[in-house]
């Protein structure tokens, strides 16, 4: 009896085993065949991570290859929260929060997602990277990025722009190339062991494609000596703001653009759209006296005029249908050159009526007022001008002498620039080149003439009217001892809320080109409402003067020394 129930009962205990075999059997079979993929793909999940391997964002180079941008190397800090117990996120969420200067808030928001991977805080810098560590806590990561950095911080900043977190560009060249500029993404799978730990071993890998570099037109030297003299005036008159060009009046090229205020690129995140703003090509204002040179340069061409023609400027006071028109200092008879020299609005308004409202208006729109020039960079206006057939009783006396018309910067330097090179109207460029990383060059960007606007006899003979301005004009104060310049004041006042115009906010500009002879620059200076002086003459003509004198001298020393290199280069033996 006692071994019949022994018996029984190992047999039980054997099928129970053999029954529970059998289930495993079947289980494992089950997982093998049918959850295989399944749970291999979680395995994959939790060994692999896949991350996407940032391009190195194109470089900005001046026309001497000196580079306006740099890709420095940052850690972003990343997080697994699926990794990390409810203490561990509340320990770093108090510690990083501290360390990273985060909202714990918006770390709480973060770290409770239910996610395997999740940003922290990008591009931290080297001393928050090693507080992170020094912290120990699990489940915290980094990647390797770049970082958009700007080497020269202030200088042509309206013109680079910047780049934002995802190096992707958000203002100026950065925006307007950044197709070329940010490359293509690669990817990578790298492996994890079992605590998670990233390890430098990638399963798969598409490798990325860098950006393209970018040569502009602009030479580091001259926006230099931009910048510092704009910013003398624009302190020392403080004003509302300031645009300066700098053009090569035979190619178009721009030198050097520069604008007030401005800011640092490197510190763009708190920056207002007014130290944004690209003034030069995107602010519209009413130029006044520099814009005579359009009425001059039209009677001269039409041949209804010479130099020495005397027009009577009515001794200060002149009536235009109801409106009476002043010059700044009464003049009685003055000759066509002298009416330009001293800037008389009323000799140049009977100029104006010589020639007719369709006439005026036609050699506005030659010189490129009212239309875009086509420059590459965002944001340029075209202007207004207005068609004759909407022009008032009092438009011949107003537009001729710079008012009821909206220019630019950048339009006025095309426009003197077509004096100064013959009578050509040249497209403005500030992008020389775009290179691949092998320095293939991808888009070349040469001189483009828009259209013929003067004959060269005229320009040559506007040319020395302009020379008149400032050696027995109201530009006296351009005057660079041992070089001679041609150029034209500029004095507008502003239009107020009602449409009045003001008696205390101006425009103060002068334009000009140097040397007069054989012009290497044209330049366009214009300060907005300066205090507690306004004169072109005064404010603007002093900043022409330092710049022409400086710039001048530069590149005729920089064409020395390519010449002499290149000769040294030719003597080599071979």
């Amino acid at each position: 009896m006692y071994i019949s129930n022994y018996r029984r009962k190992c047999e039980a205990v054997f099928l129970f085993f053999l029954l529970f075999l059998i289930a495993c059997a079947f289980r494992l079979i089950y997982i093998q065949v049918f959850r295989s993929n399944y749970l291999g793909d979680i395995g994959k999940k939790q060994h692999n991570l896949f991350a996407e391997i940032e391009p190195f964002r194109g470089i900005i180079y001046d026309c001497n290859l000196k580079p306006q941008t740099l890709n420095l190397p940052a850690d972003s800090l990343y997080a697994d929260p699926n990794m990390m117990s409810s203490k561990e996120k509340e320990k770093a969420i108090l510690q990083l929060s501290g360390i990273l200067n985060l909202n714990q808030d918006y770390l709480r928001s973060r770290l409770y997602r239910k996610k395997a991977f999740i940003w922290i805080k990008r591009k931290i810098s080297p001393a928050e990277a090693e507080a992170v560590k020094k912290s120990k806590i699990k489940n915290l990561g980094f990647v390797r990025e770049s970082k958009r950095s700007y080497p020269n911080t202030y200088l042509a900043s309206q013109i680079i722009g910047f780049a934002g977190l995802d190096n992707t560009g958000l203002e100026g060249i950065e925006l307007y190339l950044d197709q070329y500029l940010r490359g293509s993404p690669g990817w990578g799978i790298f492996l994890r062991d079992a605590r998670q730990s990233k390890l430098d071993i990638y399963e798969k890998m598409v490798l990325p494609k860098d950006g393209m570099d970018i040569i502009l037109t602009i030479d580091q030297v001259v926006q230099y000596i931009a910048e510092r003299e704009l910013e003398k005036a624009y302190k020392a008159y403080h004003a509302k703001g300031a645009s300066i060009i700098v053009m090569d009046p035979y190619t178009g090229r721009i030198l050097a653009l520069a604008n007030r205020p401005t800011y640092d690129l490197n510190e763009h995140k708190d920056v207002s759209k007014d130290q944004k703003r690209n003034r030069a090509i995107c602010d519209l204002f009413e130029p006044g006296s520099v814009f005579k040179v359009v009425t001059a340069s039209a009677a001269l061409e039409e041949q209804r005029l010479s130099e020495e023609d005397k027009i009577f400027c009515e001794n200060g006071a002149y009536r235009v249908a109801n409106h009476t028109l002043h010059d700044h200092v009464p003049h009685g008879w003055l000759t066509f050159r002298e009416v330009i020299e001293k800037s008389s609005n009323i000799g140049t308004t009977k100029i104006a009526q010589l020639l007719g409202a369709g006439i005026v208006y036609k050699y506005i729109r030659l010189f490129g007022f009212g239309s875009k020039l086509g420059i590459d960079l965002p944001g340029e206006i075209s202007g207004m001008i207005k068609e004759p057939r909407f022009w008032s009783k009092t438009s011949i006396g107003a537009i001729p002498i710079g008012q009821e018309v909206g220019v630019t910067a950048l339009q006025l330097a095309a426009a003197l620039s077509a004096i100064a090179n013959g009578g050509q109207l040249m497209k403005p460029y500030v992008i020389e080149e775009i290179r691949d990383k092998q320095g293939v060059v991808i888009k070349r960007n040469t001189p483009v003439l828009i259209r013929k606007v003067i004959s060269a006899d005229t320009a040559a003979r506007v040319t020395k009217m302009l020379t008149g301005v400032i050696e027995e004009g109201t530009g006296k104060m351009a005057q660079i001892p041992g070089l001679t310049s041609a150029g034209k004041t500029g004095t507008a006042q502003k239009l107020e809320s009602d449409g009045a115009y003001s008696h205390d906010k101006f425009v103060a500009s002068f334009i000009g080109f140097a040397p007069a002879e054989e012009p290497v620059v044209t330049i366009i200076v214009s300060i907005d409402e300066p205090r507690p002086y306004y004169f072109g003459g005064v404010v603007a003509a002093p900043v022409f003067k330092n710049v022409a004198a400086d710039v001048v001298r530069y590149l005729k020393t920089k064409q020395v020394l390519a010449t002499q290199m290149k000769s040294n280069a030719d003597k080599r033996p071979r």
